[in-house]
């Protein structure tokens, strides 16, 4: 009886550290992942690298960092976010700006999106979301008695928007620009920022949204692809239909594992970007569904621990990092789904990158911290 009894204390007790369902979720996730970018991208390794396992081993190691970054945020004492809001703001910044005036920078696909140091490479912008949604908890809460005034609820944080979304434009990476507009507007919203001025600052930002899109020849190429993916099957269209070929090659069950036909040079980026697409084919629908169903909990986990939580800025933090993973999906499922735009966005913990893939790992680590830590009030 007493070892019975000490089981049970030693599984209440972990279960008090850990979001038992959330952990699954992450890590059934992560699984998928490694396994299907070896399936996904072996044929691409040896091919480039003269080795099949070269996507793997990095995946592997991507994995490995992000299990430790998740254990890591998850007892991060919380309260330390508060006074290092800026300095990590600041070191996003800087690296943005490391970009634009450094050698350091690597470019691929006609964009210059990483930083490459003694053979590292990091993308600032997926730094720059989390640095983004901690400073809008902080400030958004610390201004919370005057959130209703224009200039003190609104204008600051908009401008912080306005100088990252400028950086990373830059690059260019419009979806990630507009992934951050997304989660800056929707934790002001949760604030309690007056939704006219929401409103009217984001019609008056269609203007400037249109100039973007028609002043850049690939960016027009991607929208009139989208609207027929047929007519421009041989150039902009062309990863759409290998997308939807795929899907419809997997039906229900699925070719299986490693059998898939569209990631054998047909559909570009395979492990990255279109890594759901060969999931559709190898998986089918059922592993399509399956999939959905673990982000689905993710998210429904995030809202319910922001919900919970007893302080202002943590719930702001639970509500911007949940819609910051949700945001990714989404776009990056309807990407492949042909119901958006062509983006070069990854699959949150799927995807080959090792940047997406740990930043999105602690992310969830500080959701579990917020779950057990509702009590506390920084």
């Amino acid at each position: 009886m007493r070892i019975r009894n000490q089981i049970v204390s030693v599984v209440k007790e972990s279960n008090s550290h850990y979001d038992v369902t959330m952990l699954f979720s992450v890590l059934f996730l992560v699984g998928i992942g490694i396994v299907m970018v070896y399936s996904a991208s072996s044929a691409l390794a040896l091919k480039k690298f003269g080795t099949s396992y070269f996507f793997l081993r990095k995946q592997l190691l991507f994995s490995l960092i992000g299990i430790g970054a998740l254990v890591a945020c998850r007892h991060f004492p919380l309260q330390w976010l508060r006074v290092f809001v800026y300095p990590f703001l600041g070191v996003a910044l800087l690296l943005l700006l490391t970009i634009q005036i450094s050698n350091f920078k690597m470019t691929a696909g006609g964009a210059s999106r990483w930083v490459n140091i003694g053979g590292f490479t990091f993308q600032p912008s997926e730094l720059t979301r989390l640095a983004v949604i901690i400073y809008l908890a902080y400030s958004l809460d610390k201004k919370s008695d005057r959130i209703q005034e224009f200039a003190i609820g609104f204008m600051p944080h908009f401008l912080v928007l306005c100088l990252f979304s400028a950086l990373i434009l830059s690059q260019p990476d419009f979806g990630s620009a507009v992934i951050l507009a997304a989660i800056t507007w929707g934790m002001m919203f949760a604030a309690g920022v007056p939704l006219k001025y929401l409103l009217t600052t984001a019609a008056a930002a269609v203007p400037a949204i249109y100039y973007l899109l028609s002043t850049s020849s690939y960016r027009m190429e991607r929208i009139l692809s989208f609207l027929d993916p047929w007519k421009y099957a041989t150039n902009e269209g062309y990863q759409i239909i290998h997308s939807l070929m795929a899907f419809g090659s997997g039906g229900v069950w699925g070719t299986g594992i490693g059998k898939g036909y569209q990631k054998l040079f047909y559909l570009p980026e395979p492990h990255t970007d279109f890594i759901f697409s060969v999931i559709g084919e190898e998986l089918g629908l059922l592993g399509v569904l399956v999939i959905l169903t673990l982000y689905c909990i993710i998210v429904w986990k995030g809202v319910a621990i922001a919900l919970e939580a007893e302080s202002g800025f943590l719930t702001l933090l639970g509500f911007g990092l949940t819609i910051s993973i949700g945001l990714q999906v989404l776009i990056n499922i309807g990407v492949c789904l042909a119901i958006l735009p062509t983006k070069g966005l990854t699959l949150p913990l799927i995807s080959y990158g090792g940047t997406s893939l740990v930043l999105n790992m602690a992310a969830i680590g500080l959701l579990m911290n917020i779950r057990t830590r509702n009590k506390y009030e920084p």
